[in-house]
């Protein structure tokens, strides 16, 4: 069996593939609204949020969009902060539907700059909404949100999160951090399979909602909230992946949220450490890199695509290239949701191994 190690999706313990073996139920039964109920408080307990979160049906990317249009209004000006791809992404849909977008880029590799952040805001008293990726998977950078939300509610703004590969997985308090949209994944940190995004509001966010005008029909929180009163989602939901998520959830309160953030930081640890001892080097500033996912940069002859080949067909072993312009240049390895350090072992081990395979010459 190969050994998954990227951002996402990521492995399933035993218990919840046995979840996923479960019968069809009726989505409009009450067996499915307890179940729903029951999610629904326990993500609210792993969100650190006393808000609104629901349940939706799709990838993180429809969170996003969901974020987006729920909020905001054609016209509306947005900062986008990125420090990736998927930050980019994330501008991209406001885009999409008529926003204005101010983009704030920052070197890749790099977090964003808080005092950049300040100049914008000041410079644009007519924006509206922040967009923030907390955790870039295309770089492996987790950026200051903490401060990043202080200055955004200095200037009174609304702050939409992209918190997919973080929440669950990286210390992300909602309600202490003020973040009015946060989006995550069930494939990420949560240890379920792809298919449902998990979204949390703020009480600032259904203000905002009440005036947004963008086009939305699928992605609708009003709806969400109306049949959640009634123990239902508004459309049918991907009820195979709620039992999945339902089982990993009562796996984490049973860890507990402290022990997980503290275990995702010893797992990021031991694989920097790794990533180090053979004589690679991060593609993340360090005081900045991620807890579930490192990014290492490729140099001294080292052909990543290659080495990924061997990986895979000879050790079993599945790591995540380079996106976009980093393509060929990094290579990723995931390290949330499931995982331990004796997981990062084998890895390390396997890589000592291919590295010379595939061209690196250390210096060391």
């Amino acid at each position: 069996m190969e050994e998954l190690r990227i951002p996402g999706p990521t492995p399933l313990p035993s218990e919840v593939l046995q979840a996923l073996s479960r019968q069809m139920i009726n989505h409009r039964g009450p067996e499915f609204g307890q179940i729903l109920n029951r999610v629904t408080a326990n993500l609210k307990q792993l969100f650190q949020t006393k808000g609104d979160v629901f349940l939706l049906t799709g990838s993180g990317t429809g969170g996003l969009e969901t974020a987006i249009v729920n909020t905001l209004s054609p016209g509306d000006k947005v900062l986008s902060v990125s420090v990736g791809a998927f930050g980019d992404r994330f501008a991209t849909i406001a885009e999409q539907f008529g926003a204005e977008v101010i983009l704030l880029r920052f070197e890749w590799g790099k977090a964003a700059d808080i005092d950049a952040v300040r100049q914008a805001l000041q410079a644009e008293p007519k924006i509206k909404a922040v967009l923030v990726t907390h955790n870039e998977t295309s770089t492996g950078v987790t950026n200051d949100l903490a401060s990043i939300s202080l200055v955004v509610k200095e200037f009174d703004k609304l702050l939409l999160v992209d918190a997919i590969s973080s929440l669950g997985s990286i210390n992300l308090p909602v309600d202490d951090w003020h973040l009015d949209v946060a989006v995550t994944g069930s494939q990420k940190g949560w240890m379920a399979p792809p298919g449902l995004a998990m979204v949390s509001l703020s009480p600032e966010a259904w203000q905002a909602n009440a005036k947004a005008k963008m086009p939305r029909f699928y992605w609708d929180f009003a709806k969400a909230k109306s049949y959640l009163e009634i123990e239902q989602t508004p459309w049918t939901p991907a009820i195979t992946t709620v039992f999945a998520l339902s089982a990993s959830l009562e796996m984490m309160l049973k860890e507990g949220l402290p022990n997980i953030i503290a275990r995702h930081a010893r797992v990021a640890k031991a694989t920097r450490d790794g990533i180090k001892s053979l004589g690679l080097s991060l593609f993340a500033e360090e005081g900045y890199a991620s807890n579930t996912v490192t990014a290492v940069a490729a140099s001294d002859g080292l052909d990543t695509k290659k080495m990924l080949r061997i990986l895979r067909q000879e050790h079993q072993i599945v790591l995540a290239g380079g996106q976009q312009r980093l393509d060929g240049k990094i290579f990723r390895i995931g390290h949330l949701g499931w995982v331990t350090e004796d997981d990062i072992k084998p890895v390390i081990s396997a890589l000592k191994v291919v590295l010379p395979q595939a061209g690196f010459r250390s210096a060391s």
